[in-house]
């Protein structure tokens, strides 16, 4: 592999990592916020309150904003310099504050209508109701930290650096757990303390990027234009996107709404296996996308398109040399997985079996869902952020169809069926589309195959071991290793990457010679 592929390999790495301890440390806030607040009037209000800066940050901060700002930084670095892009990316916060505080000073004061429009089954329930607008007034001001993050994020990711906005969830989980904690053992109102806590999570993952800036030599202080070029091309660029993260929510939405025609039980079913899904999905689909976006971007940016074709090339590799034996191995241990983390209580395991069912369903789509990511960034990276949203849009429709077809007879297991093969034409479109915009093989068909066979023999192996409760789990470290094991003796360079990256990192922990 090439320089460009072991260095989104190594980027993919610590984004990884950072985002497996931002997931942890996310199930642990659960786990106190639900001991904290429980499940009662505020705590529906906190939740509802939440929601709303929660769903700006996905539509307008770290998908949209930081996909189309990278490009247009690491071509205007490229073409101008510098100064030039560092005065672009003053330029883009300058907009992006005035906006956003705009926004905010208008929710602030038309806090109650919007509660009234998000949540009208409040307004019976005087206190719920004022909670809320309370709680709405108090966190929202967070988008505006978090969208300064995103573009944080685009800076340090443009200049090779992924650890500090990979860790800014954290900072956000520590405060809630601290707010949750603190209001409850000091005797305080756990849902106000928490949204206080949300604003501060926020200023944290702000303040946690400027040191790690200032190490690029990167400041706010400097010129900046009202007028500038590159900020007008980025907020061109992001329309689509912003539609594109819609489109997104918009499926989730409709998914939900299908699901409440059928038997009770079926949005929890679908609920709990997405969750297992989305924890490899994020950890390691997502590190690689983002690993691979700046280097993509400055590849064309110098007009290397060949560089260009082979590290995209490779980032579909390692993606699927990740996500193939993860679906493999969730399809092979469905059942033990769910009942091991879900069996108790309310949970039955009638429960465990239909959660199981949809998860194999889910899972079936999971390599398609993780290869469309570095698909999508590779678009970006050419400054085509409408045809992906073309594509979205019509495999929004088809899942939607899909699921109401294969409802009828396979009920909630039929539509997440739905989402795996809708997944699978997206995946199918945006390689078509790239590859023809290319003309050249992004995927390689050789160690596709290789990776494929390997991926089925070991989920079928960890299928036959699925019995054997709780030890079928002990075993998933093994599995592990024998498929890494036999990758590298088939001479996958996917595996053989990976090996070198975890050689060179225990020899640099090695201390030298009679020290």
């Amino acid at each position: 592999m090439n320089r460009h592929a072991q260095t989104i390999a190594k980027n993919a790495a610590v984004v990884a990592g950072a985002t497996l301890i931002s997931r942890i440390l996310g199930f642990v806030r659960d786990i106190i916020v639900a001991f904290a607040l429980g499940a009662g009037l505020f705590a529906d209000a906190f939740f509802v309150a939440f929601r709303i800066p929660n769903l700006l940050r996905r539509l307008f901060g770290e998908g949209s904003l930081t996909m189309a700002f990278i490009p247009v930084y690491s071509r205007t670095r490229e073409e101008h310099g510098e100064a030039a892009a560092q005065a672009m990316a003053r330029s883009a916060m300058v907009w992006l504050a005035v906006i956003l505080i705009g926004v905010t000073i208008l929710v602030e004061i038309l806090a109650r209508p919007l509660t009234m429009a998000i949540a009208p089954g409040f307004i019976d329930n005087t206190e719920q109701f004022q909670v809320t607008i309370d709680l709405i007034r108090i966190c929202f001001p967070y988008v505006i930290f978090i969208c300064g993050v995103a573009l944080c994020m685009g800076i340090l990711n443009s200049q090779g650096h992924f650890l500090a906005p990979a860790l800014a969830p954290v900072a956000l989980n520590i405060a809630l757990i601290s707010a949750a904690l603190f209001g409850y053992f000091m005797g305080y109102n756990v849902a106000y303390c928490m949204a206080y806590g949300v604003l501060i999570g926020g200023a944290s993952q702000w303040f946690l990027q400027q040191p790690f800036l200032k190490r690029t030599n990167f400041s706010w202080r400097g010129p900046w234009s009202w007028r500038n070029k590159g900020v007008a091309r980025m907020g061109l660029l992001m329309l689509p996107t912003v539609f594109g993260a819609a489109v997104y929510q918009l499926n989730i939405l409709l998914g939900t709404l299908l699901a409440s025609f059928l038997p009770v039980g079926s949005v929890s079913y679908l609920y709990y296996a997405d969750r297992l899904v989305q924890f490899p999905l994020g950890v390691f689909g997502i590190a690689v996308s983002t690993a691979a976006l700046p280097s993509l971007a400055q590849l064309a940016a110098r007009n290397e398109m060949d560089e260009y074709d082979k590290a995209l090339s490779a980032s579909l590799g390692l993606t699927l040399f990740i996500a193939l034996p993860a679906a493999t191995g969730l399809i092979g241990l469905a059942h033990p997985v769910i009942g091991l983390l879900f069996e108790r209580g309310a949970f039955t395991a009638q429960a465990v079996t239909a959660t199981a069912q949809a998860l194999i369903a889910y899972a079936v789509g999971l390599p398609f869902i993780a290869l469309s990511r570095p698909l999508v960034a590779g678009f970006y990276a050419l400054e085509d952020t409408r045809t992906p949203v073309k594509i979205a849009v019509g495999c929004l429709i088809a899942n939607v169809g899909l699921g109401v077809w294969l409802m009828q007879s396979l009920a909630h297991v039929g539509l997440a069926l739905a989402v795996s093969l809708s997944s699978l034409l997206n995946f199918g479109l945006l390689h078509i589309f790239l590859t023809r915009k290319r003309a050249t093989r992004l995927l390689p068909a050789g160690s596709t195959l290789k990776t494929a066979a390997l991926s089925i023999l070991i989920g079928w192996s960890a299928y036959l071991t699925a019995s054997w409760t709780p030890w079928c789990l002990v075993l998933i470290p093994v599995w592990v290793l024998i498929y890494i094991g036999l990758a590298l003796l088939l001479r996958l360079n996917e595996a053989q990457l990976l090996f070198a990256m975890i050689r060179t990192r225990l020899k640099r922990g090695t201390p030298p010679k009679g020290a």
